[in-house]
């Protein structure tokens, strides 16, 4: 009994020592602080409004879950990169998902009995969350990704998710795709995407958008990342 005392409370270590590294306490926290901030809108004002940023924010967590996936992949086999490919794919084309949340603020308008102060904070906790995800999502994502090019390309591979973010978000708040269209209907967004490439002054607004998104996105990856890492990164030593 003494021995499986030992072995939980080491496994319970181990994860715990995942879950702090990887950022999840935080992010777990900033998550049900916008589900209380919208429950207690839902009891006080007696309405639904704003129930779409539920399914957004879980959007959010899909990158950040894609990467703890790969990073946990990664420790327990750090050779075989192939397995890699499914949570990386999936990560980067959820990944707009996150800052796009902010966009959201389009929505922000006085509906009593609920103040105009109380929806600010609202939609500024969701959009907070969803951008502290995607923060952590490219960091574990980048790590992995310097594991095996190095650290100068791992940067080259993080500033072309942030651009792609940036126009992500305007094919998701413009156009009104999303991320699963791009296996139900590749052709149609690649035709919406070769039309904007082929002729870039005819939609300025597309690249100031993105551009917009895809700056602000790396801002607050380069604060919230900021810093030495406490730990080597996944696959390497120390």
């Amino acid at each position: 009994m003494h021995k499986f005392d030992a072995w939980l409370l080491g496994k319970g270590h181990r994860l715990h020592q995942f879950l702090r590294m990887q950022g999840v306490y935080p992010a777990v926290f900033s998550t049900l602080l916008c589900f209380t901030l919208w429950g207690v809108r839902v009891y006080w004002g007696r309405t639904w409004t704003f129930y779409f940023l539920l399914w957004n924010l879980f959007l959010a967590w899909i990158p950040y879950l894609c990467s703890l996936w790969a990073v946990s992949w990664q420790q327990r086999f750090p050779r075989r990169w192939w397995l890699l490919l499914l949570p990386g794919v999936i990560g980067i084309a959820f990944f707009p998902n996150a800052p796009y949340i902010v966009t959201d603020f389009l929505h922000l308008q006085e509906r009593l009995p609920i103040p105009l102060w109380y929806d600010i904070g609202l939609l500024a906790s969701f959009a907070w969350t969803g951008l502290v995800l995607g923060a952590y999502a490219l960091r574990l994502m980048q790590n992995i990704v310097q594991v095996w090019v190095g650290r100068i390309l791992s940067w080259g591979f993080a500033l072309m998710v942030v651009g792609m973010s940036g126009m992500g978000i305007y094919m998701g708040r413009f156009l009104r795709w999303n991320s699963w269209d791009l296996i139900t209907q590749p052709q149609a967004i690649l035709y919406d995407l070769a039309i904007r490439i082929r002729h870039p002054l005819g939609h300025k607004g597309t690249y100031a958008v993105a551009l917009l998104f895809s700056a602000l996105m790396f801002a607050c990856y380069f604060a919230l990342t900021a810093g030495p890492t406490p730990e080597a990164a996944p696959g390497e030593t120390k």
